[in-house]
């Protein structure tokens, strides 16, 4: 019996338990009554409408579920962000479909719901996918209405986006399933097929209150912008729907009338599950992130029947890269190696470091895999690059610099799973957020960061002591612990990784065992965007 493994197991499935626990009370919206309210009205709540339109819902994968947790608490917070987003297939077709949740402020738009808007529209531009839009919204959340309204980022952006999809020939169907006014009436009607539920849903610039206000006139809302005004006089709106699931099914005809779509060519063979047992991952990765472990006894949990083929075996061991096989996908992997490793000079390396060999190495594979279009795997658990007199005569850099420029200027889709540490520098160079992954997910213990949590604190509290020596105070030894602890404290929840995805910078926070699943269906959804660029280096420093 492996003790240390036990204990890893145990300690590891509990912080997924947390996880799974916070998922289970942030899809209930705004709770209970407010979900008992939407049914009450005859209509379906965002994630019913989902699940009823899905072919199975069991196997979409949800993107930024997290969105806003902790955030905007003192305006009784946004759970998800107020809007469901999920890439399944209707109709045996994939998409990805955004319903905004009307039991959150009434679908109110807070920024983190145009934040999450603008990444499904991105992911839907990325890989050529079809968007369904279920509208049910009230419009900008007006006491932050500066947050979202005018910048480049904001609201307007996702109506720029719809006409710039249009134009690329990317499918957009918009059901109105609720409130749908002011500037997001636009979104519906830019829309190729827009919708309206009868008698529940309705679409105008100015509700009734505004009208009165602004021009004295009388009117309720249904004759101002009602399904029958819609559909039968202004010719807004294609069809009239008599509830919500008759919209839906129209939706399902819909998608089952579009044609096939060009594919990029990604290889795929049979699909086979891992020999290895991928529930051992929970034993593998140690509890504490500064702990070592062999990343190739992940790999192997993760890759059809544990089989890969590895470049550069013996060089620049501190990244491992490998071709292998997800779910039938031809993909490249490029992991951190989180054991103690000898260099071909003699010379121990630390476990997720990145040094010189290492990054060579990275960057020729990267190429490589570009040039035989392959799809690109992250495992990320990255402490950053190797610092200090040797690295930096070195030229260690310019090998940082070059690596970095093969992963910015990479033409194939690529994926990142942050299964440990996510820290400085190192997060670029195996493909962060800033360097478009399609999909991006951390493992539930994931951290990041721009250091690790002692060093950050202790830097904090030496830069905050030597503030409070120049105002003359000398600090004690009880308050200088007191110091580094609350630094520490506050530190390390930034680090968190349910802080990461509620920012949206993950896209999710997943079971491990769910890792296959997300690789397969990303790729599967990059098949739809054939690659047009050309892979060019540009100018590296030799």
């Amino acid at each position: 019996m492996d003790l240390q493994f036990n204990k890893n197991e145990d300690l590891n499935k509990l912080r997924l338990s947390e996880i799974s626990q916070l998922y289970s009370k942030i899809k209930k919206g705004g709770g209970d009554k407010a979900l008992q309210k939407q049914q009450a009205q005859g209509k379906l709540t965002a994630r019913e409408r989902i699940s009823y339109l899905l072919d199975n819902d069991d196997e979409a994968i949800e993107i930024a579920a997290f969105a806003g947790h902790e955030m905007y608490q003192e305006h009784g917070g946004c759970p998800s962000g107020g809007v469901v987003v999920k890439i399944g297939k209707i109709s045996g077709k994939q998409c990805i479909v955004v319903a905004n949740d009307a039991t959150v402020k009434a679908g109110a738009w807070f920024p983190i719901t145009g934040k999450k808007n603008l990444r499904a529209q991105e992911i839907a531009i990325e890989n050529r996918l079809p968007i369904i839009y279920l509208v049910d919204s009230a419009g900008v959340y007006l006491p932050m209405q500066d947050e979202i309204f005018p910048d480049k980022e904001h609201f307007g952006r996702i109506f720029r986006n719809n006409a710039k999809m249009s134009a690329m020939g990317i499918v957009q169907i918009s059901a109105i399933m609720g409130s749908c006014v002011a500037g997001g009436a636009y979104l519906p009607i830019m829309s190729d097929e827009a919708m309206i539920v009868d008698k529940t849903g309705s679409i105008f610039l100015a509700g009734s209150y505004l009208v009165k206000a602004a021009i004295g006139e009388n009117i309720d809302n249904e004759t101002l912008g009602g399904a029958t005004t819609h559909c039968e006089i202004s010719g807004v709106t294609d069809y009239k729907a008599k509830d919500d699931k008759d919209a839906l099914d129209r939706i399902k005809n819909i998608m089952k009338s579009i044609g096939d779509f060009d594919k990029a060519g990604f290889d795929r063979t049979e699909s086979f599950p891992p020999k290895e047992n991928p529930e051992d991952i929970f034993g593998i990765m140690p509890a504490s992130r500064s702990e070592q472990y062999d990343t190739y006894e992940i790999i192997k949990r993760l890759v059809d029947q544990s089989e890969f083929e590895e470049y550069k075996p013996d060089y620049g061991k501190t990244i491992i890269c490998a071709t292998a096989r997800i779910d039938g996908w031809s993909v490249g992997i490029v992991a951190n190696q989180r054991k103690m490793v000898k260099s071909g000079k003699g010379e121990m390396q630390f476990g997720g470091v990145i040094y010189s060999d290492s990054a060579d190495k990275a960057t020729r594979f990267i190429a490589n895999c570009n040039q035989r279009k392959i799809p690109l795997v992250f495992l990320q658990d990255v402490t950053g690059f190797m610092v200090g007199s040797k690295s930096e005569h070195g030229g260690i850099i310019k090998d940082g610099a070059k690596m970095v420029n093969a992963v910015a200027n990479s033409v194939v889709p690529k994926f990142t799973i942050i299964t440990g540490n996510s820290y400085g520098a190192g997060n670029y160079a195996m493909c962060g957020k800033a360097y478009d992954p399609r999909l991006i997910v951390s493992w539930p213990w994931a951290e990041l960061a721009v250091m690790g949590g002692t060093q950050a604190a202790k830097v904090l509290a030496q830069i905050q002591e030597s503030t409070l020596k120049k105002q003359g105070k000398e600090i004690s030894e009880e308050e200088r612990k007191n110091l580094v602890d609350k630094i520490t404290q506050n530190y390390t929840k930034q680090t968190q990784a349910e802080y990461s995805a509620a920012r949206i910078w993950v896209d999710a926070i997943i079971n491990p065992l769910e890792t296959r699943n997300w690789i397969s269906t990303g790729i599967e959804a990059a098949n739809h965007s054939p690659i047009t660029e050309k892979f060019n280096l540009g100018v590296i420093q030799v």
